[in-house]
């Protein structure tokens, strides 16, 4: 027997007993469309047209969106309202990396108002990456404009992490082992902090902004500086979570006999095979973003390079091959380097995916590279303080900036 699906996500619901619920609603739609028009959001909640008219009034005494006439295409007739989310809420996002720890503030309508990275000089302890980070929440919180009120601060961490308190569990990569990274950052900052994997929440900003907007099945499959190979996997329209919310360790399946070993230690794993750090070490590269590695990429005449590239390529099919058996996606979106490695020979890598995959799983998946670039993490970790207001926006407490 299979569980009832939930109702959808943007289904509004009548009578004043659940107008948080539907103050809700409205937010989310707006937050996720960046600008709607009016008779949009009625169509697509159900709700009628006086209640949504009630709705986005009291949203806009919020502060939480802005609410103006926009002329008819005709140029005559009454004008459409188009509701848009505010720039005024910002979350900050916090990524933090073996090389680098990056911190972002993004407004609640999708605009990325501050971005800056830091380069560590060793590979930091999560204390100094929670130091970095403070310290630049509080240079860009003076440089923010009056009235503007912040929402809180959202980590994409490597690794496993514990979302309920903000625990990073196990960052192989980094190093950490059960670090209380969330409470430690509040107590610097003093704003309310949440934390989640970072793969997870590049797949949830892909899903919801990105090259899989509107998608119901996805593999995500994501390779960062600071976290090896992960993923996420939306089913059904739903992420998979798992029993412990572990779930989408997806650079840990196995797929050869190897005994090269991944970061946790396990061999012949997707993650042991496709390494961003033998391609820095191939470039002479000592630490790199995403944008440099790919130039290097594109640009290397060298046989032995070309090898080496080819080889992960021809992993990460290998891999997606056994994720496509499994989840049988309709897209599958990579992120971090792999839009590289995909940009290099996409032909090799769809040939290799479908040589390991049950021709009827494979026959219509399509394999993407992500759309958000270097915001992808940015975008991802600010989804969890977003969310956090959206659930309950009129009884939300937001800190001045």
């Amino acid at each position: 027997m299979t569980a009832d699906k939930p109702a959808p996500t943007h289904k509004g619901r009548s009578g004043e007993s659940v107008r948080q619920h539907n103050l809700s609603t409205v937010l989310r739609l707006v937050h996720l469309q960046g600008t709607i028009l009016r008779s949009k959001i009625t169509a697509t909640t159900g709700l009628n047209r006086s209640t949504v008219s009630d709705l986005v009034s009291e949203l806009s005494e919020l502060g939480l969106v802005v609410e103006k006439e926009t002329e008819a295409p005709t140029g005559v007739g009454r004008p459409s309202m188009v509701v848009t989310a505010t720039d005024n809420i910002i979350a900050f996002s916090v990524n933090p990396e073996i090389d680098a720890t990056t911190v972002s503030a993004v407004a609640l309508s999708g605009r990325v108002v501050f971005k800056e990275r830091k380069l560590m000089r060793s590979r930091p302890t999560a204390e100094n990456a929670i130091a970095v980070a403070s310290e630049m929440i509080a240079k860009m919180r003076k440089e923010l404009d009056p009235g503007i009120r912040i929402v809180g601060v959202g980590v994409s961490a490597p690794g496993q992490v514990r979302g309920s308190d903000g625990v990073i569990r196990f960052a192989p990569h980094s190093g950490w082992v059960e670090s209380a990274f969330a409470a430690a950052l509040s107590q610097e900052t003093g704003l309310p902090v949440l934390l989640g994997n970072d793969a997870s929440l590049g797949c949830i900003a892909e899903a919801r902004f990105g090259a899989a907007k509107g998608i119901n099945d996805v593999v995500f499959l994501f390779a960062g500086s600071g976290s090896g190979v992960g993923g996420g996997v939306i089913s059904d329209g739903r992420t998979v979570s798992g029993a412990a919310g572990y779930a989408g360790e997806l650079g840990h399946i196995r797929i050869s006999s190897s005994k090269q070993v991944d970061y946790a230690g396990f061999p012949g794993t997707l993650e042991a095979l496709v390494r961003r750090n033998d391609l820095l070490d191939m470039f002479k590269l000592y630490v790199a973003t995403d944008e440099e590695l790919d130039a290097e990429i594109r640009s290397t005449e060298s046989t032995k390079a070309k090898r080496l590239i080819e080889d992960q390529i021809e992993s990460l099919g290998d891999g997606i091959s056994t994720l496509v058996n499994i989840f049988n996606p309709e897209v599958v979106v990579l992120g971090g380097f792999l839009t590289s490695l995909f940009d290099f020979a996409p032909d090799l890598l769809i040939s290799q995916m479908k040589r390991g995959s049950l021709a009827a799983a494979s026959e219509s998946v399509v394999i993407r590279k992500g759309a958000l670039g270097s915001n992808l993490l940015v975008l991802g970790a600010a989804e969890l303080p977003f969310e956090a207001l959206i659930s309950r926006p009129s009884t939300f407490s937001l800190t001045d900036a």
